[in-house]
């Protein structure tokens, strides 16, 4: 896996259940921008789903979490999403380490396609994604973890690029 960018002692590495702890609290801090819905973007049963179906990666600093993705192989197309990233250690490259760490994680494993979506209230998301590759591909049904706030709309944007 690539190691985590300007980090000496850093690495990137699969999770296990064990590692649970560290994710949630590093998942609903990065995803706390997300104040159009009502709690935290996850919890240990959302993650543990998850990890039955996929796995995370988790970038570490000092022996602490500090980013990690969702990787899914599906068939010959990877999904990645829940890139997270810790709120002060962002706009470093970390998020780009992690989303190649993802890609990388697909490929070693056939996959020749890689998706995600991001959420239509996050406009500031796919510009970054088009840098690293991505096309708007379509969209798709929003399935909240949480109910949204004052009756907000969304919907998914989904982005692909061939690996």
């Amino acid at each position: 896996m690539p190691q985590c960018v300007r980090f000496d002692r850093s690495s990137i590495r699969v999770t296990t259940p064990a590692d649970m702890a560290a994710l949630i609290p590093l998942v609903n801090a990065a995803f706390a921008v997300e104040t159009f819905i009502d709690g935290a973007r996850t919890d240990e049963e959302r993650m543990a789903a998850l990890m039955e179906k996929g796995v995370f990666l988790v970038c570490e600093r000092d022996g602490r979490a500090a980013a990690c993705v969702y990787a899914e192989l599906r068939g010959e197309r990877g999904y990645f999403g829940m890139l997270a990233v810790d709120p002060g250690l962002q706009e470093l490259g970390l998020g780009r380490s992690m989303a190649a760490a993802a890609e990388q994680y697909c490929r070693e494993r056939g996959c020749k396609h890689m998706d995600l979506t991001v959420l239509s209230l996050r406009p500031e998301l796919p510009p970054l994604y088009r840098k690293l590759g991505y096309a708007e591909t379509g969209t798709e049904q929003f399935h909240p973890p949480r109910p949204l706030k004052n009756g907000a709309e969304c919907h998914c944007i989904v982005m692909s690029k061939v690996l």
